[in-house]
């Protein structure tokens, strides 16, 4: 028998450790499965635009359609770059963060089909693995609106608000599009709810003539 007080046997430790790096293991296995399916919806998005630019380009205008899409290339690479996946403990301000996010996706993602981008981001601060952690869902979100909402451009409009209500973080995608019958159903909604597990967040989804929203609550650090 332990004595009251003693430190734990080591089997206990061991067992605490592999633990650990179970939950580690699927916390990586998580975003290697979201990033994975980021590339191949935003090569999909990326292919539409180029093949409907060049169709339309005559001998004069490639030279313009070459321009556009190396924007959208460097656009890509800055969208990328904010989401890549950051263990740093350190926090991050808000604002500019989610700012420089709704630009990559509004460049790189809704611009080329002609879909606008509004964005209302208040300031504060997050731990980076949770603001990381959000910039992905958010990015899915968006993307998930510009491939399904609009059948027809016209007006088409994505407001993205981040938001600090009563102790949490609201985080919002909205689109005025034709309202997607499951708003939360899928291979990415899958992820999605992975990722709000991982960070403590719930999430709800509305759809109807109006459009679809989707909103994450996340407790603020």
């Amino acid at each position: 028998m332990s004595a009251i007080g003693s430190m734990p046997n080591g089997s206990a430790v061991r067992s605490q450790f592999v633990a650990g790096l179970d939950d580690r293991s699927r916390d990586w296995e998580l975003v290697l499965r979201e990033s994975h399916h980021r590339m191949k919806n935003t090569l999909t998005l990326l292919g539409a635009s180029v093949r409907r630019d060049f169709t339309r380009a005559g001998t004069r205008d490639v030279s313009l359609a070459v321009d556009r899409f190396e924007r959208r290339i460097v656009a890509f690479g800055r969208l990328y770059q904010l989401l890549s996946d950051n263990d740093d403990p350190s926090a991050v301000s808000v604002a500019p963060f989610f700012e420089n996010l709704c630009g990559a996706l509004s460049e790189a993602v809704l611009e080329p089909a002609g879909i606008r981008c509004e964005a209302a981001v208040e300031g504060g601060v997050l731990p980076a693995s949770q603001c990381h952690r959000l910039a992905l869902m958010l990015t899915e979100l968006v993307t998930n609106a510009a491939k399904h909402a609009f059948p027809n451009k016209n007006g088409a409009l994505i407001r993205i608000d981040v938001a600090r209500r009563d102790g949490a973080w609201v985080c919002t995608v909205a689109d005025n599009g034709i309202g997607a019958t499951a708003p939360l159903q899928g291979t990415g909604s899958r992820i999605l709810e992975g990722l709000a597990r991982s960070i403590h967040a719930r999430l709800h989804g509305e759809a109807g003539q109006g459009g679809t929203r989707v909103t994450i609550v996340t407790p603020a650090a």
